[in-house]
């Protein structure tokens, strides 16, 4: 009768076992919006990635490899900018590019720096969208949903982030990995500085 017993329950726990292999990790991006450098009325949620509120927050990390890209989800409409700005750019004046350390896409489709409208673009950007941004040194240029806007913004300075401005209600979403679309060809997800060597 015992063995029966132990036969029993030897197939009844048999493929429970303990493995020493380990359940795969998804790694945290270490890169977010940076609460150390952000305008007094913005408010930063979900693990760093959304900004709301009024103002403007610069990612963590410097655009220093030689392709960046990263992309920003419109949660919400109302004013905001995207674009790339240093630590020296007013961070509490919506939708930026009204000094010499931004350079953005705004919500009325106006490309904007040192207090200028450098351009505006025919299409019109919407809640739901997705603007993909790339910077390789030379050019900063957009992408809606996956298409290149065939705008580039030049004569780009500094050591720059990357810059959400936000106000009137607009929620943007920041996307470090995982994007929506497909990166140009050559360019990379921001890396932070010791993960270049």
């Amino acid at each position: 009768m015992t063995f029966i017993m132990f036969c029993c329950l030897r197939n009844c726990f048999q493929g429970f076992s303990f493995s020493s292999a380990s359940i795969p990790r998804k790694e945290i991006n270490p890169i977010v919006l940076d609460s150390n450098y952000m305008g007094h009325e913005v408010v930063i949620v979900k693990n760093g990635h959304r900004i709301c509120g009024t103002g403007g927050a610069l990612v963590s990390a410097p655009l220093v490899q030689s392709k960046s890209y990263f992309e920003v989800k419109i949660q919400q409409s109302g004013i905001w900018g995207i674009g790339l700005a240093t630590r020296n750019a007013d961070l509490n004046a919506a939708p930026g590019g009204h000094d010499s350390e931004s350079w953005v896409l705004c919500s009325d489709s106006s490309m904007k720096h040192a207090k200028e409208e450098i351009r505006k673009l025919p299409s019109t950007i919407q809640e739901g969208d997705v603007l993909g941004v790339s910077y390789d040194h030379i050019e900063l240029n957009y992408f809606l949903n996956g298409k290149s806007l065939n705008q580039p913004i030049t004569g780009v300075r500094g050591n720059v982030y990357p810059v959400l401005f936000v106000d009137d209600g607009a929620i943007l979403d920041i996307v470090l990995d995982n994007f929506y679309h497909p990166m140009p060809m050559g360019f990379e997800k921001i890396m932070i500085e010791q993960s270049l060597l």
